[in-house]
């Protein structure tokens, strides 16, 4: 029993399996591709790349001491603020995200299904393989990356003198009178 096909044509016992599924792979990365430039487009802009840098506030000069009279009692001074100070500068700092393991299970699958495309016996055993490891890998730093958050690193200048970094999710505006509370920041009065 013979099949009559037209020249050129594919015999129908053929399987074209392959095209489609090079194709869903390609897909896919262009899915996970656009994905990542919508999120990374989302993301705000770091404070020091948003238009104009706010100019730095020059520490206020000392009041002249007036001359006092031997005999008009002193009062203490107030004692001066150990935790306040003005914040110096804001950075926003990307950090990498917790991966819970589902991008490189998916990562290591398509892989694994792409280097099964390639080579013949052994060849395509060790190429389905090396596909799923470097799959995995792969899908578990696109985990982290899509899951990263934008935290700001604050410079602080103490009223001592001295300077502290605290990292935290908002970013305070440069100049304002804060105070340290732990790692944390609070609005001065």
């Amino acid at each position: 029993m013979s099949i009559d096909t037209a020249p050129g044509a594919v015999p129908p016992s053929t399987s074209s399996r392959t095209p489609w599924l090079v194709g869903g792979v390609l897909a896919a990365a262009a899915l996970a591709a656009g994905a990542g430039m919508m999120l990374r487009s989302a993301m705000p802009a770091p404070a020091s790349q948003s238009g104009a840098a706010a100019p730095l506030e020059a520490p206020a000069a000392p009041a002249p001491k007036a001359v006092q009279k031997p005999s008009a009692p002193q009062v203490a001074a107030a004692p001066a603020c150990a935790d306040c100070g003005v914040v110096e500068s804001v950075r926003a700092v990307k950090r990498k995200g917790q991966a819970s393991g589902v991008g490189a299970v998916a990562g290591g699958v398509l892989g694994a299904a792409v280097g099964n495309q390639f080579g013949k016996g052994n060849g395509r055993s060790a190429m389905t393989v090396l596909g799923a490891v470097g799959g995995g890998v792969a899908g578990h730093e696109v985990e982290k990356q899509v899951k990263s958050v934008v935290v700001h690193q604050v410079t602080v200048r103490m009223d001592d003198g001295s300077v502290r970094t605290i990292e935290q999710a908002q970013a305070p505006r440069t100049g304002e009178r804060v105070i340290v509370q732990g790692k944390t920041l609070k609005p001065a009065g």
